[in-house]
């Protein structure tokens, strides 16, 4: 059985691993644009800020690792044609400008993601840059450590934009964060949340520019000047993070598809055409909160996907569960989880839902020492199902975020959490877990609001 591998970052590096696993006889041939694999982008700004304080250590794989497992790994090799009724692709090897025509049984398409690029008036400038490879973080780290950059403008104010306003400030540049959206985090957490983020990122100095579009760049010798529709910012650096697209071109018009690209798959990773699996960014997964498809790109959807294939690819074997979208992330001393819809996200895609915000210790007060976790939990009304669940505390909340993945996966109602068997153990928490209390809230508002 020949299959090969287009691209091989977090869900080709993962099919590998698994078709190996399962079906060590098959040949592979892997084709990478790149001169690297496996390289955990969610790293950077931990590297720009120096937390992580060897870039290299962000790879978790290597050519050298998959060959010895068996497969057959082309670097700096890109597939420039896919004939899917032929089962061929057209490989160019970019050292030599060499043209080869591959046949395969079974193609995996991993072809991940790109950074969206606007077409802002002026975005040319070399000053203006992207975070998402190891080319990108590179350059990155190195305008951190360059004494000349003092002035950064982050464009777009998602978990990367974010964290990279906290990375540079840490470095000690005088960071602005633009976002045309009303707040930062808008698609993950509500108000409650974000105007905390916003509060804390103005504590330390940044300047928080929401609800702001920009419309061109000037460039200038000693600047480029970032204009909204508001204001105008000088900077020496901008860093572009407003959002991704999948790299699934290869595909038009011979794989069914999302309108933005995303390639649609079935419970066992097969798209349209049953012999060409796909995994990853370039990939819609199935969304359980709404049951429909969606675009959400992100490393845990990759190698859960590229791991599935590993199993599916002579029969299907075991299906792909979906996901919630849990994410998380930690911002100076403070961390946020979430998973699932907030409740306007839930309206805007047609959910009869509500929510409710709180507040409580996650811990009795006691002990020597507790912290207060903000929470909201959001559900669909007719049924009580839960949609979705966001966290906010100087406590570390994220494995409650996982628990809260589950109880959306499992189509769990507000009954369900708010009884659910959980310990306590005054280190710990309390006789009812902080996300007990959340449901019990949440039913009795629900139970008011039906009477």
């Amino acid at each position: 059985m020949k299959v090969v591998i287009i691209g091989s970052t977090h869900a080709g590096t993962a099919t590998i691993k698994s078709i190996k696993s399962h079906y060590p006889e098959a040949e592979i041939d892997v084709y990478e644009k790149n001169d690297n694999v496996s390289f955990l982008s969610c790293g950077i700004a931990l590297t720009v800020q120096g937390e992580v304080k060897n870039i290299e250590d962000l790879f978790y794989s290597s050519p050298e690792i998959l060959r010895d497992l068996g497969a057959n790994i082309h670097m700096e090799h890109e597939v420039t044609a896919v004939d899917t009724a032929n089962k061929t692709v057209t490989v160019t090897d970019l050292t030599t400008q060499t043209v080869t025509t591959v046949s395969y049984d079974k193609l995996v398409a991993t072809t991940g993601s790109w950074p969206v690029v606007p077409p802002i008036p002026g975005i040319e400038d070399e000053r203006i840059v992207l975070s998402k490879n190891y080319t990108h973080a590179k350059a990155l780290i190195s305008y951190a450590n360059d004494p000349k950059i003092r002035r950064v403008v982050i464009i777009g104010g998602g978990y990367i934009g974010t964290e990279l306003v906290e990375a540079f400030n840490v470095k000690g540049r005088e960071v602005t964060l633009i976002d045309n959206q009303p707040t930062v985090l808008n698609r993950y957490f509500d108000d409650a949340f974000t105007k905390n983020v916003a509060d804390l990122f103005t504590a330390h100095g940044v300047t928080v520019a929401t609800g702001q579009l920009v419309q061109s760049f000037e460039n200038t010798p000693e600047a480029v000047i970032v204009k909204t529709d508001q204001s105008e910012f000088a900077a020496d650096l901008v860093v572009m993070s407003v959002g991704f697209r999948p790299n699934t071109q290869l595909f038009a018009g011979q794989l069914d598809m999302m309108p933005n690209g995303a390639l649609l798959v079935n419970d066992y990773m097969q798209t349209s055409q049953p012999d060409v699996y796909a995994a990853g960014d370039s990939v819609a997964v199935h969304y359980n909160p709404t049951g429909e498809n969606a675009y959400i790109p992100l490393a845990t959807n990759a190698v859960r996907q590229g791991t599935l294939i590993g199993y599916n690819l002579v029969k299907p074997t075991v299906k792909y569960m979906g996901t919630q979208s849990t994410s998380g992330l930690k911002l100076y001393d403070l961390n946020m989880a979430s998973s699932g819809l907030t409740e306007a996200h839930a309206k805007e895609l047609g959910l009869d839902a509500a929510s409710l915000t709180m507040t409580d210790n996650f811990r009795p007060e006691f002990m020597s020492s507790t912290a207060p976790v903000l929470m909201t939990i959001t559900w669909e009304k007719t049924t009580q199902r839960i949609l979705g669940v966001q966290l906010q505390s100087k406590y570390d909340i994220s494995q409650s975020a996982n628990t809260a993945s589950v109880a959306i996966q499992n189509r769990m109602t507000l009954t369900d959490l708010a009884f659910v068997d959980m310990l306590f153990q005054p280190w710990f928490d309390r006789p009812f877990n902080y996300l007990n209390l959340l449901a019990q809230a949440a039913l009795a508002q629900a139970d008011k609001t039906d009477a």
